[in-house]
């Protein structure tokens, strides 16, 4: 099962000239209070050689760090009602057009930048541009994850915010492996992706999301959190 594509996904992709194997690991359902650590352990360190790229979805990291939310837990105020009927919902991800989700990202955030986002994004839309609020909510904003039809349970019914200090987790994870691959964080989807933390240099961050844009490790029930990128 380790190697097997999850569907619709090639095992390998092509960017500029240089063939990479993806290769999704797949685990146990990460539940709050897991160790981050003792995870990667159990289930990367068989997988991960030298010079490969362990890539970690940013949900799980969150998860182990008590990131977590209950929907029910959750008292929106009349604002995130307010704000998240102008959200776009996607097949892909709910994103911050829940009451819940919105909330959140008022209180990671701060209500005066998610107010300057979403009039920014009132403006640029009507000249039809998009994407702005994310771009000045930023990525606290942008990691918040709701549920969907496809997510695994209990996560169908919580809130995840984004990691905390997601570059000192990679550099903690290269050190767990040896330091002889590097460690990304990510945050990807069927609608694209970012790095949020990595032991790898600009350049190289960019050729992951290039490498990662099709999101080899799906996007619902597939247990995938994990994968490796290893040049074939």
């Amino acid at each position: 099962m380790l190697y097997e594509s999850n569907a619709g996904k090639a095992l390998t992709v092509t960017v500029d000239g240089t063939t990479y194997a993806r290769i999704p690991v797949r685990t146990r359902v990460v539940m709050p209070g897991d160790d981050l650590d003792a995870f990667i352990e159990d289930y990367a360190r068989g997988v991960v050689q030298p010079g490969d790229t362990l890539f970690v979805t940013e949900k799980i990291v969150a998860i182990t760090q008590g990131r977590s939310y209950p929907i029910a837990s959750i008292q929106p105020r009349k604002l995130a009602f307010f704000l998240s009927k102008f959200v776009v919902r996607t097949p892909y991800g709910i994103g911050l057009g829940m009451p819940e989700t919105m909330e959140m990202a008022l209180r990671e955030c701060g209500t005066p930048r998610i107010l300057f986002a979403a009039g920014v994004s009132a403006v640029t839309k009507v000249f039809g541009r998009k994407g702005d609020f994310y771009r000045v909510a930023g990525n606290k904003a942008r990691a918040i994850d709701g549920p969907t039809k496809g997510t695994i349970p209990p996560y169908n019914e919580a809130v995840v915010l984004g990691p905390e200090k997601p570059r000192e987790v990679a550099t903690r994870l290269k050190a767990l492996l040896g330091g002889s691959a590097e460690v990304a964080v990510v945050d990807i989807n069927d609608l694209g992706g970012n790095i949020l933390g990595s032991t790898l240099d600009k350049a190289a961050e960019r050729r992951l999301v290039t490498i990662l844009k099709d999101n080899p490790l799906g996007q619902g029930h597939e247990s995938t959190p994990l994968g490796v990128i290893r040049p074939a």
